[in-house]
């Protein structure tokens, strides 16, 4: 599950205030979480999941957190919402989309001219929440497959898509689930904002390398655990401007650029990044940079 990006102030001078952040939704970045959404304070490497009454029917398997699932699924309705919960998301969604558009044209040496330039190429988006990246992947020509650990979620998404004449092939499952089914592989695979909200990220993320097909690539959104990070996305956003709820974030669980190449190590694959993204509140627009010390993305490719 995704989550609405959390705006946080990295930077103030010569007049401009860059500000970072994050949508967060179980599996999803955790910078700015709605409300009721409170993160555990479990350890890094494997965190015990969370207790809860509620889980999500037809999913399963050890990356699930419960109570995060039954956090995001109890929002799943405003999920299209521009003005709603996820409006930091809204904001949030053209520069990931942007980044992947540009990697994907780049690997695959496709034509950015074209309107659907991925025609014929596999895609799989873990933790896919209402379906804010699965909609604009499958318009660009992508054949897509849209995975998420709350049947709420899917259901809004599936009856969304279904409005804009999408055909999205969207199912209540985790990776795990689809790697002992035989599923895949895909050309590409998008975990973005979900490995922080899993129990095992080590265990989740290597999961997602291997449903991708050789030649393929994955790209992993989250949130980086720096000092700049704790001051920010949590004390300030929470404590301070009041923007979440104050034991919102759980600066514990992000994850450091260099943990996520450890956790791919084993795999046969090559990780590049990280590859930041900073928001710009004077022109209300986020954008790719060099600043990764709070929201930023890795790409890993399969020879």
């Amino acid at each position: 599950m995704e989550v609405p990006p959390n705006f946080i102030t990295s930077r103030v001078g010569m007049g401009r205030v860059i500000l970072a952040g994050r949508l967060v939704l179980h599996e999803g970045p955790r910078g700015f979480i709605p409300p009721a959404m409170v993160a555990s304070t479990d350890s890094l490497t494997t965190r015990k999941p969370q207790s809860s009454a509620e889980s999500s029917a037809g999913a399963a398997g050890p990356s699930i957190d419960p109570a995060d699932v039954a956090r995001f699924s109890a929002q799943a309705a405003e999920w299209w919402d521009a003005k709603g919960p996820f409006a930091p998301l809204h904001r949030f969604n053209p520069a990931r989309l942007a980044f992947v558009r540009r990697t994907a044209l780049e690997h695959f040496g496709r034509d950015a001219r074209s309107r659907s330039p991925f025609e014929g190429l596999t895609l799989l988006d873990v933790g896919c929440g209402g379906g804010l990246i699965a909609e604009p992947m499958r318009r660009m020509g992508f054949e897509v497959t849209a995975v998420d650990a709350s049947s709420e979620n899917i259901g809004t998404a599936r009856a969304h898509a279904d409005q804009m004449g999408l055909d999205i092939a969207y199912r209540a499952a985790t990776v795990e689930q689809l790697e002992a089914e035989g599923a895949g592989p895909f050309d590409v695979v998008l975990t973005m904002e979900v490995i922080e909200h899993v129990a095992d990220p080590g265990a989740f993320v290597r999961a997602c390398s291997r449903l991708v097909k050789p030649g393929g690539l994955m790209i992993v959104a989250t949130l980086n655990r720096t000092l700049k990070s704790l001051a920010l996305g949590k004390v300030a956003a929470e404590y301070i401007l009041r923007w979440v709820p104050a034991g919102t974030h759980d600066w514990s669980q992000f994850l450091k650029p260099d943990e996520i190449r450890a956790m791919l190590e084993p795999e046969p694959v090559t990780v590049t990044g990280p590859f930041g993204l900073a928001y710009d509140p004077l022109a209300d627009r986020w954008s790719e940079g060099s600043d990764a010390d709070i929201n930023y993305m890795m790409v890993a490719t399969k020879g």
